[in-house]
């Protein structure tokens, strides 16, 4: 299944409002009707972390939001392997289910999208 549009999470959470206003896209497409696929990769993998804190450095926690994804149709959820491996993290360290895809299948994933916005 294609996606109209791509979001793609490159950044870590929390040092910046990417992650957040990445999600809100998404939430808001997704209230729309809109067909949407979001990617994790490099840094970005941070986002799905579980048990965050950010509260200790005066930031919102963002993270339990992810988890309101399915109640607006958002279930094309990718994790990039490889930069799970770079970072020591498994897909048990997420905090919602995600596909963990190879590189060859992200390419794949990443060209069935007609529009793609990187955060």
């Amino acid at each position: 299944m294609s996606a109209q549009f791509g979001l793609l999470f490159r950044s870590a959470p929390h040092g910046n409002a990417n992650g957040q206003e990445a999600l809100d896209l998404a939430l808001v497409a997704g209230t729309f009707g809109q067909d949407v696929a979001l990617f994790f990769l490099d840094d970005g993998v941070f986002q799905l972390m579980k048990d965050q804190h950010p509260e200790h450095i005066g930031r919102k926690n963002y993270s339990r939001t992810f988890a309101a994804l399915e109640f607006y149709d958002i279930n094309q959820i990718y994790v990039c392997q490889v930069s799970l491996n770079e970072r020591g993290l498994h897909s048990a360290d997420l905090c919602i289910e995600a596909e963990v895809l190879t590189s060859e299948q992200w390419q794949e994933k990443v060209a069935d999208c007609q529009h793609i916005l990187s955060f």
